[in-house]
């Protein structure tokens, strides 16, 4: 503002003021475009928490216009003096896709939105299941294959694709292993998280690809990676699936290595994929759509802030940055841009629930996956 006008703005400014009133009995005459654009374009410069104009704006003419306008003045107060939480649940700790929570939380960009996130995290896929069916979490990370528990009667169903083929977990082995090959595996105890998880899949489906059938591996189920280290140093397993970050940190301290990706066996697939409870969609759908929104502004985030994303990351899942640098340029590009579902991907995993013994039929994609939030636009 020019400062030697200041004077007669303000009086300008404080003469609106005074002679502003509240107009309750509307004439029915149509309001001119021109009006209606300029009234647009002074809502178009309210203020916004963290400047995140989170509103979307639309008119409808004569009596409901003036009550529409009302919202849209009084908006800029309301994110900024109280956001609403949403609890999210990990189905794990460590794992480097679910940490983008984290990376969006720091940067403010689920703020900007309205919104604060809970964090809890699981050990495994049922265990996630069970807290989103008992309405402890609004919205679950979890993995694809988690998908067959909405076809078991689950209260939760998947809502976007969030990140491709497993590359980011591992088949790892003690360092002093007797296995060289994918055929020496037959027979030996590998460790997962829990039953019908991710890590549980992988395994079973490497398992068919060798012609052994979906047991033609021993599966025990040990929760957490600490269980399962702790059983394989004890000579209890031949081996676990775990994140790939883990298996490099492993590497360096000498306590095992990295024996194959699974990202290979699986090319149409979603390694992990964003849930949501019945109660959460019906009630609260707007708010899912801008947690959603959250989401994915993070990965676009990411993608342009490595430096930014990889601090966070290495801080949440208690890597060396170093490492987290590593993971990050292994993964980042298995992120879905939008959570827009891949029909050749849903349907690897509706038929492997049948093939793996999951499911005794495969179920509909539309049982399993709703698509009324995705894509989304930002």
């Amino acid at each position: 503002m020019d400062q030697r006008n200041i004077s007669g703005d303000y009086d300008v400014l404080l003469d609106l003021v005074k002679s502003r009133a509240s107009v309750r009995k509307l004439k029915p005459d149509p309001i001119p475009d021109e009006y209606v654009t300029q009234i647009l374009e002074v809502g178009r410069w309210a203020m916004s928490g963290a400047n995140g104009q989170p509103w979307e704006r639309m008119f409808v003419r004569r009596v409901v216009l003036a009550a529409l306008l009302a919202t849209i003045a009084l908006w800029p107060g309301g994110p900024a003096l109280a956001l609403e939480k949403v609890r999210l649940g990990k189905a794990v700790p460590n794992s480097f896709a679910f940490g983008a929570t984290e990376v969006g939380i720091e940067a403010k960009i689920f703020e900007a939105e309205g919104i604060e996130v809970e964090v809890t995290s699981f050990r495994g896929d049922a265990q996630l299941q069970q807290a989103l069916a008992a309405g402890g979490v609004d919205v679950g990370l979890g993995s694809g294959p988690g998908l067959g528990f909405r076809a078991k009667g689950a209260p939760a169903i998947g809502v976007a694709a969030m990140y491709g083929p497993p590359a980011n977990l591992a088949l790892v082995l003690p360092f002093a292993s007797p296995i060289r090959t994918l055929a020496d595996l037959k027979g030996k105890r590998i460790g997962v998280t829990t039953a019908g998880s991710l890590t549980d899949w992988l395994v079973r489906e490497l398992s068919r690809q060798q012609g052994w059938g979906s047991d033609g591996i021993q599966i025990v189920a040990l929760g957490q990676m600490q269980a399962r280290l702790a059983a394989i140093q004890r000579g209890e397993l031949d081996g676990m699936v775990i994140e790939a970050a883990t298996g490099y940190e492993l590497e360096e301290a000498g306590k095992a290595k990295n024996f194959m990706l699974f990202g290979d066996i699986a090319k149409d697939f979603y390694t992990h994929v964003i849930f949501a409870t019945d109660d959460f969609i019906e009630k609260r759908p707007d708010l899912l759509r801008r947690f959603l929104r959250g989401w994915f502004k993070t990965i676009a985030f990411m993608r342009a802030n490595k430096d930014f994303a990889v601090a966070s990351e290495a801080k949440t899942i208690e890597v060396k940055p170093s490492i987290a640098a590593r993971i990050y340029d292994a993964q980042i590009s298995g992120f879905s841009a939008d959570g827009a579902w891949n029909p050749a991907a849903i349907d690897v995993i509706r038929h492997s629930l049948k093939e793996l013994g999951i499911l005794s039929v495969v179920p509909e994609a539309k049982a399993i996956s709703n698509d009324q939030f995705v894509p989304v636009r930002f």
